[in-house]
């Protein structure tokens, strides 16, 4: 193990009598620390603990940055710091490994009322008691919201207005109403707000999405996407009760709308059934929706009482046909623990079938990759980067969600209106 060199000492100015508040001295994990005073050479170098670790050399380590040293200079990369707001199953399943894993995040906080769970996963995190207390915390930059669906507005609120960044869990609110006001409060305070539609980096849908942009189906005509699972038993849980935000048309449905917004834009018009299928059903746990284009008709579906799944997504135009069946596996692997963005994460063994004409293919897309998502937070907040899913997207699927509930509830085709094409005021 070596020392830290002169140049690393010496950056910053840290090292010299007048700035630097103790002398370096090392921790029982063998890191040279010692506590910097305000670094006037250098942005955003606030009083800190820097951290030294002899095994990797020229890279010191603060709560909010991290820096790479050498004789020609300096590289500050700042961490974004998350808390996370709930310890449930999108929590401890998508969430907190997803920031832990994501280049430049750091999970320093989460809210739960189950302290040993989340400090058997993360026993460097801070546990808090509450929302409150989370957002109280002055060192976290951005609040996620992983929390039942009826608590995403009035958390998400009061993240905003505690000063935080907000990520929250899809669906973005329990009406559009709600969505437009966290928007004009993100604007009001200068933050980001983004909505967690992580579909959009499942390795079926890249898939589709290459195959459209590469014209290899010609005019689509016909998009079908399913979603379909086998759960014949009701379970005691907040998505299956009958409370506001609950049922598969919720839970399922911003996924799917999600996806065609981002493939076709907005339909003219949707037309909505759902239904409660299961003994002991108190919510919806069948959908089925039809979305009216110019040119095409797109049927979005799902059912929790599917034991023998049929495709994925099917897909006809005027130069062919692909069918994709299996769901995205980066869900099942987080459930199983493993690391995201590990050797093979997100690789769909599962490939899809093209056919044109009498020619058939198989048709492999990209990996899945949700860290993507959270990398592009962090590169909205710190680099003013695009944000990966505006509010506004959000906003418009929340728009679709309550007309279908409208088309299921008078059983006809809702229009859709004209306000939604244009940009949110």
């Amino acid at each position: 193990m070596q020392n830290p060199s002169s140049d690393e000492l010496g950056f910053l100015l840290c090292a010299r009598a007048d700035r630097a508040t103790s002398s370096p001295d090392r921790t029982p994990a063998g890191l040279w620390r010692f506590q910097i005073a305000v670094c006037e050479s250098v942005p955003d170098c606030l009083p800190s603990i820097l951290e030294y670790d002899p095994a990797v050399g020229g890279v010191w380590h603060s709560a909010a940055a991290t820096y790479h040293v050498g004789s020609g200079g300096f590289k500050m990369t700042r961490r974004l710091r998350a808390g996370l707001l709930g310890y449930g199953y999108a929590g401890a399943t998508f969430h907190a490994p997803l920031l832990a894993e994501t280049e430049g995040v750091e999970l320093i906080a989460v809210a739960s009322s189950r302290p040993e769970q989340v400090l058997q996963a993360w026993p460097q995190t801070r546990v808090l008691p509450d929302a409150e207390a989370l957002l109280a915390e002055d060192d976290i930059d951005l609040a996620v919201i992983a929390t039942p669906n009826d608590s995403h507005f009035p958390l998400a609120l009061a993240a905003l207005r505690a000063g935080k960044h907000v990520v929250v869990d899809k669906p973005f609110t329990l009406d559009a109403a709600q969505a437009r006001l966290l928007m004009e409060e993100a604007e009001w305070a200068g933050r980001l707000l983004s909505v967690f539609h992580n579909r959009r980096w499942d390795a079926d849908f890249l898939a589709v999405r290459q195959l459209l942009d590469e014209g290899a189906l010609g005019r689509v005509v016909h998009f079908e996407s399913h979603f379909d699972r086998y759960r014949p038993q009701v379970r005691q849980r907040w998505r299956e009760s009958s409370g506001p935000g609950a049922g598969l048309w919720f839970d399922l449905g911003p996924h799917l709308l999600d996806q065609a917004l981002q493939l076709f834009g907005l339909p003219q018009a949707l037309s909505l059934e759902m239904a409660a299928l299961r003994d002991g059903a108190a919510s919806d746990d069948w959908f089925h929706a039809m979305l009216r284009y110019p040119d095409k008709r797109v049927i979005l579906h799902g059912s929790a009482l599917v034991a023998d799944a049929g495709p994925r997504f099917i897909l006809h135009g005027t130069l062919g046909s692909f069918s994709k069946y299996g769901l995205d596996p980066q869900e099942d692997a987080l459930k199983a623990g493993a690391r995201p963005g590990g050797e093979g994460w997100g690789v769909d063994m599962k490939p899809g079938r093209l056919v044109s004409g009498e020619e058939e293919a198989v048709f492999c897309g990209p990996a899945g990759d949700y860290l993507r998502y959270y990398a592009g937070v962090r590169d909205a907040i710190l680099h003013g980067e695009a944000n990966p899913v505006p509010a506004e997207e959000a906003w418009r699927v929340m728009a679709l969600l309550e007309l279908g509930k409208r088309s299921a509830m008078l059983q006809c085709w809702q229009p859709v209106p004209d306000n939604l094409r244009e940009p949110a005021a």
